[in-house]
């Protein structure tokens, strides 16, 4: 069933998720300073193209806290609010649900994505 909604997910809308954090990660990328950071968004396209059967682990520490507020204040909100609206616009239908659910998810980690460990269920 993972299989299905992963394929379904990156029809319909995963392509250009995983693109956008392919883009991020790029411009992260150009800076010496940047490269963690952008590491951090091509694990995340990752999971972006694919979300179905993984789950996200959240381990705080302090240096990941800093971070994610560097990130958030960078480029963390307009992927959050990239995903939020998508994940409204999948959730008005009911087949549209499941999707919309892992738009959130991805949404949360636009937000916080350093400490975040993706585990495959």
């Amino acid at each position: 069933m993972n299989f299905i909604g992963n394929v379904l997910w990156f029809i319909f809308g995963g392509l250009v998720s995983g693109l956008a954090w392919l883009f991020f990660g790029l411009l992260w990328c150009i800076t010496i300073v940047g490269i963690p950071v952008g590491l951090q968004c091509f694990k995340i396209a990752e999971l972006s193209f694919s979300p179905f059967g993984k789950e996200i682990i959240y381990r705080d520490s302090p240096t990941s806290i800093l971070l994610n507020i560097i990130w958030i204040l960078v480029s963390g909100i307009p992927l959050a609010v990239v995903h939020v609206t998508s994940g409204i616009a999948l959730c008005l239908t009911i087949i549209g649900i499941p999707f919309g659910i892992q738009s959130f998810k991805l949404a949360i980690l636009s937000l916080m994505p350093f400490g975040a460990q993706i585990v495959k269920r």
